[in-house]
């Protein structure tokens, strides 16, 4: 029985501290746009494909140049 004098203000704690990082999330835009990430994974990994495709294409075809010149045409094709 005395254990639920211990357990009763720490679950209430623990739930205003829950409710404090809710309205946190709320105030600071964490749900305005939640598509928007969805989107944004899916492009990441396409920029990734042809990040990978382009240096294949770099490697292969441009053996004789030095490795600036092949960083400055990746970074220029991001």
């Amino acid at each position: 029985m005395e254990v639920l004098f211990v357990l009763i203000p720490v679950s209430l704690l623990l739930v205003l501290v829950a409710l404090y990082a809710f309205v946190w999330s709320v105030k600071n835009g964490q749900f305005d746009d939640l598509e928007k990430e969805g989107q944004r994974i899916l492009s990441v990994e396409r920029n990734e494909a042809e990040y990978r495709k382009s240096e294949v294409e770099l490697g292969a075809a441009d053996n004789d140049d030095s490795t600036d010149v092949k960083q400055q045409k990746v970074n220029s094709l991001i």
